[in-house]
């Protein structure tokens, strides 16, 4: 049986393959789930238990002020520098896991995690702060980024990657829907410091996961992708990460989509990781909220953002990503104007409105995303979308540093609020200039064409 000759049971390829010839070993087949989805299930789980690093900066700011004396603006500098080598490090990350592998990646980074999460009980000084939280967490976060999602996806399957890659891109909110609640009770109860001891072992405790079950490729167990008609041969290790990284980077930026896409997705990240994620706590205390109820909606908002990213997921697959993307930020920059007027003492119905609201949008731009990204780049598009998640987390960066510095200098977030409501409604109209690539005349359905340098035609 010829590689082409292989067929699918109930939607999944479950031929062996001939480790010696590469090739699919006939045999008796039997209706079974396909491997690709347990090491999505494995990456789910990975993802959850890195989530807990996102759940703490938030809730640091309060307690680090009150110890410390250390200043809003101060303390989001490290979270700034943090969420900025969370995205810088994305698509070098990408490349290594070309290089190296996934699990050796992944678990380096998760190891990194947990030093610079637990080094910070013993710190006494802010520069202390911005090295362990800002450089070490940072580091280790960016190489645990979405980009190991979309490496995760583009490699297991060729079907149902929208749907998959929602999933994936959910699991952070699942993450934080997990962690929240339980960093905000152990910091009012207790301290800060068991709580930055819980999100050091949540990242040591996945480890063993990472190594033992997850694979690099279908190949490594004799398997095609799920949903692929012809088995594909593992490809050698690239060797030069970082100059194909910046190679790509280079091609890339001659492209007017590539543009789009990162200024688009940097408004999001400034609109949820950099502002909601890290300033809607203190800002709900500063209405006299208590934190663990801050935190409780921060969770729920988790909960929807599951729902959301998957549905958008399937929405990907289906309808035009670029519209969708538009959709999305246009509502997010509405709710975002309501905000002010809607923090109290107390959690009211018309909050619980909004949290639901944004829950379900907040990382829904994703699956669109990286499908406008996998028509533009094709090969390339993990590392591209490293890229364009490096524009997302350096404008969260901005957002989380300028945020404690507006509440420094106004006393309040709400000119934050109405800042980020008019990006979100830029970032709708960015999203609808980004024009449908045509597909090579004659070439297989949903090869795109030659990258085209950025100019009129190109955006």
């Amino acid at each position: 049986m010829t590689p082409a000759d292989a067929t699918r049971t109930g939607g999944s390829a479950t031929d062996t393959v001939d480790s010696v010839r590469g090739a699919p070993r006939a045999g008796k087949r039997r209706a079974r789930i396909h491997r690709a989805w347990f090491v999505a299930a494995v990456t789910f789980v990975t993802i959850i238990g890195a989530a807990a690093f996102r759940s703490l900066p938030g809730l640091l700011i309060e307690p680090l002020n009150e110890d410390f004396g250390w200043s809003r603006g101060t303390i989001g500098a490290a979270v700034s520098i943090n969420l900025a080598l969370y995205g810088l490090t994305a698509p070098f990350a990408a490349a290594l896991m070309d290089r190296f592998g996934i699990r050796r990646v992944v678990a380096v980074a998760l190891t990194v995690i947990a030093v610079g999460s637990g080094l910070t009980v013993w710190m006494t000084a802010a520069w202390q702060l911005l090295l362990c939280w800002g450089l070490l967490v940072g580091l280790g976060s960016g190489s645990m980024a979405l980009a190991f999602a979309a490496t995760v996806t583009n490699r297991w399957f060729t079907e149902r990657r929208g749907l998959v890659s929602g999933i994936l891109t959910a699991a952070s909110a699942s993450g934080q829907l997990i962690f929240l609640p339980l960093l905000s009770w152990m910091i009012t109860r207790y301290d800060w410091r068991p709580a930055a001891v819980t999100v050091a072992l949540a990242a040591l405790a996945v480890v063993p996961f990472v190594w033992l079950l997850l694979r690099d490729h279908p190949a490594d167990v004799g398997q095609m992708p799920y949903g692929a008609k012809e088995f594909v041969p593992k490809p050698p290790p690239v060797r030069g990460a970082a100059r194909r990284t910046v190679k790509v980077l280079v091609s890339a930026v001659r492209t007017g989509p590539f543009w789009l896409l990162a200024g688009s997705f940097a408004i999001c990240g400034a609109s949820t990781n950099g502002l909601v994620q890290t300033h809607f706590v203190p800002a709900a205390h500063d209405h006299h909220m208590p934190i663990t109820a801050a935190a409780s909606l921060l969770a729920v908002i988790g909960v929807f953002d599951v729902v959301g990213t998957i549905a958008s997921g399937w929405f990907t697959d289906r309808f035009e990503p670029r519209r969708l993307l538009a959709v999305y930020y246009a509502l997010r920059g509405v709710s975002l104007l309501f905000l002010p007027i809607l923090l109290a003492p107390t959690v009211h119905p018309p909050m619980v409105f909004f949290i639901v609201f944004y829950g379900l949008d907040w990382v829904a731009t994703v699956p669109p995303t990286l499908a406008l990204c996998r028509e533009h780049y094709g090969e390339d598009s993990a590392i591209v979308f490293g890229w364009v998640l490096a524009s997302h987390q350096v404008g969260a960066a901005l957002v989380a540093f300028l945020g404690g510095v507006a509440r420094d200098a106004f006393g309040s977030y709400d000119v934050v609020w109405y800042a980020s409501g008019a990006l979100c409604a830029a970032a709708a109209l960015m999203a609808l200039v980004i024009r449908r690539r045509p597909t090579v005349p004659g070439a297989r359905a949903g090869t795109p064409a030659p990258a085209v340098p950025a100019g009129p035609a190109a955006v």
